[in-house]
């Protein structure tokens, strides 16, 4: 499961490329003409992070930027080490 957010489920997903020639109709033209589809990926940004639990203790898991932006999961706090 590489590249899979742990909490919300998020993965790459498959798209395409449309390449296009020629100038729009609305702009005088005859109209603009495929030339072109090839196919891409669109990959979320993931993070492999430390997660606080909510019963305690931590976990390493993959988190996409969207769920740790928008506080679905909380870090650790870290205390100072002792000298």
């Amino acid at each position: 499961m590489a590249r899979v957010c742990e909490i919300c489920g998020k993965r790459t997903v498959a798209g395409r490329m449309i390449c296009r020639r020629g100038k729009a109709r609305k702009e005088g033209g005859v109209g603009k003409k495929i030339t072109g589809i090839t196919p891409r990926k669109f990959k979320p940004n993931i993070q492999r992070l430390q997660v606080a639990l909510p019963g305690g203790g931590t976990a390493r898991m993959k988190v996409c930027a969207h769920c740790l932006r928008s506080g679905l999961v909380q870090k650790p706090i870290r205390t100072a080490p002792k000298a």
